[in-house]
């Protein structure tokens, strides 16, 4: 039985729970914004808001509960090819994140719908965001429009076309259209030249 058993499951174990939380948390406060599933994102809005809530009051004490609900990773950036430390995450949500929800008592993130499902299992998608973070229109262009084919059909005839007219020169084209050459002659032509 499950008498008093609160809070969603997510079909995972406690530990696989924990970390979930945590890596979710991290990732929202480091980029301020995740792309996730509506059951994960209401899983993890009231554990960071809860974060939030202790960075601001900013003490010693504060940090240490949130270093030990939260956990600490590094942020780092890639320069010459090699990941160079910037800060982190715990340094971020109590110097960025933290002042500024300075003047507001809860609310500190959003759940925006987004209109398409996630090609794998068709889990709904939804953007978890603090609040006052721009929308990323990389993440609802990448949900709303089918990006990869278009990307595919204008990257690839930009190319061709540049191909194209680098391989052909202007001594050729007068060959295929005079009416002596006959299109049998041309095709076996062609395949040699490339």
């Amino acid at each position: 039985m499950r008498h008093q058993v609160a809070g969603k499951h997510l079909n995972r174990t406690s530990a696989h729970r924990t970390a979930l939380r945590r890596n979710l948390a991290a990732s929202l406060f480091e980029h301020g914004n995740i792309l996730t599933t509506r059951e994960k994102a209401k899983f993890v809005q009231p554990f960071a808001e809860k974060l939030i809530t202790l960075a601001k009051d900013g003490s010693l004490h504060a940090r240490r509960r949130v270093i030990s609900l939260l956990q600490d990773r590094n942020i780092c950036t890639v320069e010459d090819g090699e990941p160079v430390k910037v800060t982190t995450v715990i340094q971020k949500l109590f110097a960025e994140v933290g002042p500024q929800f300075q003047d507001r008592n809860g609310g500190y993130t959003r759940i925006l719908n987004l209109p398409h499902r996630r090609v794998g299992d068709n889990g709904k998608l939804v953007l978890l965001q603090l609040i006052g973070e721009a929308v990323p229109s990389d993440a609802v262009k990448a949900t709303t429009e089918v990006a990869a084919p278009q990307v595919e059909q204008t990257a690839p005839p930009a190319a061709e076309e540049t191909v194209e007219t680098e391989e052909q020169p202007p001594a050729e084209q007068p060959d295929e259209t005079s009416p002596d050459a006959s299109s049998e002659t041309t095709e076996e032509d062609q395949p040699k030249k490339e």
